[in-house]
């Protein structure tokens, strides 16, 4: 029985099929390891938590709520001027905006990724001119057999007929040719083992990095203006402390002059009194240092001139608002680098698949077709067509131990950075304590120098009474100043501390932020607008 001719269309049709169904179950194959995200573990309660804050309400963790405002922690101390400076810190500040950028080429860099899901085509033309030289010569020798033989008569001693060996030379005239195409080329391998799918979800856990780095870069820049701020505030308090010992001791310089000239008092007296002005004058101008650094600081931080940036004088002391901190499992939720460090976490597992698919082949299936022809007219004839279509498979044999070493190399990876998130988490609980132990002890000390300023207030009072009545020399009036001098300094430093712990606290329980804040992987994979994507100038 003869066999019937299965005609090439249908074998080509057939085998096409067969791949895609082929490529279709591989396809199912899971190349490395499933990420797991380590167990969470925490505390059951904060060990420096003070009692008065378990209960206070002043301020709660932002919710995900899109009306709402996230994370805008300054607003607890209800200073519009410390509200305005902030804003300006997340349109202006530097380091954000370039947080931000990295946080764009971390989402550029994921659908560089997903591209390799797909087959790549280029089209082509190509017109080719060309010429043969002219200067190429082709010789030949012409012997016995010859078609044109030559008959010749000798000079010799006899007469005879014979055949005689010519040379001919033959010159090449160049000639011009062209030759017109116009192809389609595509190529594409399936994603059988997992490769780009890996390549993808590490992109996207990378701008989930960058997105939380965002976030703590925010965090850091806001804190450092608060704090700044309230080093200005504490700054001018100082120097109002200053101003007002300046202006009581020139009064009393005074006072010794005119008791020294009339014989009341000896010049040691009038001598004290005016060291004493002296130095409180030296330390008044000091503290202009700090003042001017900590403007400059803020100018910076909101992206102006330290030229063109000035804040008003405003001397002020004030008591923090209470911060319940919460439970301790809160915060690995609370702190965008805990989110960052768990995200590179799965970045790291990622890769391990990536560098597990090379040991499995590789398929590309390649295809190509156009036309072709010496004449431009016949260019686009149904005979001047051309294609080329099929599968290549390759598989590296040996390589030496390198795709092992890239497997090992990758999971060393993934182990340093599960220490380094577990790192940062024992940090986090490390700020976190640190600063509920700095609010609670500087609550206590700050209550206990309030009362030392109010005893060195009437120590002084007492002390200027005796000295009037003549009972004590002027030299105990003076320590009596400068006791309540240093004790109302010390008052005033201790009070900015004070402040500036509660923000550093706000910041160790991360700022108000969420995780549920971060950005999905979706949202990272999403195209940027126009306004995302323009070049600043």
């Amino acid at each position: 029985m003869k066999k019937r001719k299965v005609p090439i269309r249908m074998q080509t049709a057939s085998s096409a099929i067969c791949l895609a169904a082929l490529c279709a179950a591989l396809a199912g194959c899971n190349v490395g390891p499933k990420y797991i995200p380590p167990p969470k573990t925490a505390p059951p309660a904060f060990k420096e938590t003070p009692a008065e804050y378990k209960e206070g309400d002043d301020w709660t963790v932002a919710q995900p709520k899109d009306a709402a405002d996230r994370g805008k922690w300054w607003k607890i101390y209800n200073d519009p001027e410390l509200d305005a400076l902030e804003d300006q810190v997340n349109i202006n500040n530097q380091n954000i905006k370039q947080a931000f950028e990295n946080y764009m080429e971390a989402r550029a860099l994921v659908r560089e990724a997903r591209s390799q899901y797909f087959p790549t085509v280029s089209i082509g033309a190509a017109p080719t001119y060309s010429q043969t030289s002219s200067n190429v010569t082709s010789a030949g020798n012409t012997g016995v057999g010859s078609s044109s033989p030559t008959t010749g008569t000798g000079t010799g001693t006899g007469t005879g007929t014979g055949t005689t060996t010519t040379t001919t030379t033959t010159t090449t005239t160049g000639k011009q040719s062209q030759l017109y195409s116009l192809d389609i080329e595509a190529s594409w391998e399936p994603d059988l083992w997992d490769r780009v799918r890996n390549t993808v979800r590490s992109a996207q856990y990378n701008a989930q990095l960058s997105a939380a780095d965002l976030e703590n870069e925010k965090l850091t820049e806001q804190a450092s203006l608060a704090e700044y701020f309230f080093e200005i505030r504490g700054q001018d308090e100082l120097q109002k402390i200053l101003d007002e010992t300046v202006e009581a001791d020139k009064k009393d310089v005074e006072s010794e002059r005119a008791r020294y000239e009339t014989g009341v008092d000896d010049q040691i007296s009038l001598v004290e009194a005016q060291t004493t002005l002296e130095s409180a004058e030296s330390a008044a101008i000091n503290l202009g240092i700090a003042r001017a650094q900590y403007e400059h600081a803020i100018a910076m931080l909101i992206g102006k001139p330290a030229s063109e940036f000035s804040i008003p004088v405003k001397p002020e002391s004030r008591t923090p608002p209470a911060i319940p901190p919460g439970v301790p499992s809160q915060l690995l939720e609370r702190r965008p680098d805990i989110a960052g460090a768990e995200r590179t976490m799965a970045a790291a597992n990622a890769q391990i698949g990536v560098a597990d698919a090379a040991f499995y082949p590789a398929l590309t299936l390649s295809a190509s077709a156009g036309v072709e022809s010496s004449s431009f007219k016949k260019l686009l004839n149904w005979s001047s067509r051309f294609w080329s279509a099929g599968p290549s498979i390759s598989e590296t044999v040996y390589d030496g131990g390198l795709r092992r070493a890239t497997v090992n190399q990758y999971i060393a990876t993934y182990n340093a950075d599960l220490a380094a998130y577990r790192q940062t988490v024992l940090t986090a609980f490390q700020q976190v304590e640190d600063e509920l132990a700095s609010v609670r002890i500087l609550a206590q000390q700050i209550a206990h120098q309030q009362a030392a300023v109010d005893s060195s207030q009437t120590f002084l009072k007492l002390e200027m009474g005796r000295y009037e009545t003549g009972i004590d020399p002027y030299i105990d009036v003076v320590t009596a100043q400068t006791t309540l001098l240093s004790n109302q300094q010390s008052l005033a430093i201790l009070q900015v501390q004070y402040m500036t712990s509660s923000v550093q606290l706000i910041q160790a329980l991360g700022g108000g932020w969420d995780r549920s804040q971060l950005p999905s992987t979706a949202d990272v994979t999403q195209k940027p607008s126009r306004a995302e994507t323009t070049i600043q100038h």
